[in-house]
């Protein structure tokens, strides 16, 4: 059973192989089939177990080898979502991603998914190559990425509360099956918070969705209460929240101060992961905002978008300011985000990211 968020933790996307690169762009152009890509697939992802092992990681994940995106492959494989060809502009600094995004296009569902497959090779490959002491951890993007961030509606016709319910549902069934493969630690990726870390962003959605921001942020905190509300009790759910991810990129800039409340004192996950790692996160003045003993805030303060190793001491130093707020106890440390959000990853080499979460392992220990 995993009680708590481990002291040195990641977010879970790790840069992909040169062997998963070229599996992956001979699978797409139709040289390699679907059960040759699985193999190579397996064979790289037991790799990475042993490597994330030899680190000094608890928390091992499968680096979302088997996705393109960290979100859209999951959220296109829910019953009356597909994945299209879209005219959307990437709204990163400096950098175009794909044109791809997600529309709804029958009632929202939950009838089984392959990446509960996914984990349940992840988890035999931690049983095989771990100690007992790891743990298969996997990361999902939280039920408002489907909710707040479709493309398109060819089926609910703007009937938003009926929309909201049945994803509410599915993502309680999702959770379900992956507690019966065995998945004690569960992540919920959610970068829709971005939508309030700034008065330019908070004008945005407040136009968008013809409420209030108060309204828009409860809606939120609801979807994901009411999404991880049937979860057994022996299952960790841990939320990652950050500014976006792509090539060492990012989208947006701002402080959590908006959301301090809705975050701290209203949502009902384990942990929290905040990125931190450089000024575009704000200070940490909205972790007075945290009121629960039993959750475990996850400090972002190394970047993954990055190869330069930050300074242990003044890593330090940032987690005895942010325990002026939030006791030490439930205090961890992790990058920012993770290394590859999409296959197309960081521009960072594999062993400057091995290096990078060495340096984790080792700062978490010294200080916990």
């Amino acid at each position: 059973m995993v009680k708590t968020v481990f002291k040195a933790d990641h977010v879970g996307s790790l840069l992909r192989t040169e062997a998963i690169k070229e599996a992956r762009k001979a699978y797409a152009e139709g040289k390699l089939d679907k059960v040759s890509l699985k193999q190579v697939e397996d064979e790289e992802i037991e790799k990475l177990v042993q490597k994330e092992i030899e680190v000094g990681l608890k928390s091992i994940t499968d680096g979302e080898f088997r996705r393109s995106w960290w979100h859209l492959d999951f959220l296109a494989g829910l019953h009356g979502v597909e994945l299209f060809e879209t005219e959307y502009i990437s709204n990163f600094k400096g950098a175009k991603t794909k044109n791809q995004a997600i529309k709804v296009v029958d009632k929202i569902d939950f009838s089984g998914h392959e990446m509960v497959d996914h984990f349940t090779f992840l988890k035999e490959a931690v049983e095989k190559y771990g100690d007992g002491s790891q743990v298969a951890k996997f990361s999902i993007p939280s039920p408002n990425m489907l909710f707040t961030r479709i493309q398109g509606d060819e089926y609910y016709n703007g009937d938003d509360e009926q929309f909201f319910q049945d994803t509410v549902a599915a993502y309680q069934k999702a959770i379900q099956a992956f507690y019966d493969a065995g998945c004690r630690y569960l992540q919920l990726d959610d970068t829709s918070w971005i939508d309030f870390v700034s008065d330019e962003r908070i004008e945005a959605v407040v136009e968008k969705n013809q409420m209030s921001v108060d309204d828009i942020i409860e809606k939120r905190v609801q979807c994901l209460n009411e999404a991880i509300a049937k979860k057994p009790s022996d299952m960790l759910i841990t939320m990652h929240i950050c500014r976006g991810n792509f090539r060492s990129t990012y989208i947006t800039s701002g402080g959590y101060n908006h959301i301090s409340d809705a975050i701290f004192a209203k949502l009902k996950v384990d942990g929290l992961f905040l990125e931190y790692d450089d000024d575009r996160s704000g200070d940490f003045t909205p972790l007075e905002g945290f009121t629960r003993d039993n959750q475990t805030v996850v400090l972002g303060l190394l970047t993954s978008k990055f190869p330069d190793l930050e300074d242990p001491e003044k890593i330090k130093a940032r987690i005895k300011e942010a325990s002026q707020s939030i006791p030490l106890a439930n205090l961890a440390l992790s990058p920012q985000c993770g290394f590859a959000s999409t296959e197309e990853g960081n521009k960072l080499t594999e062993e400057e990211q091995w290096n990078k979460i060495r340096h984790l392992v080792e700062i978490a220990e010294n200080v916990w």
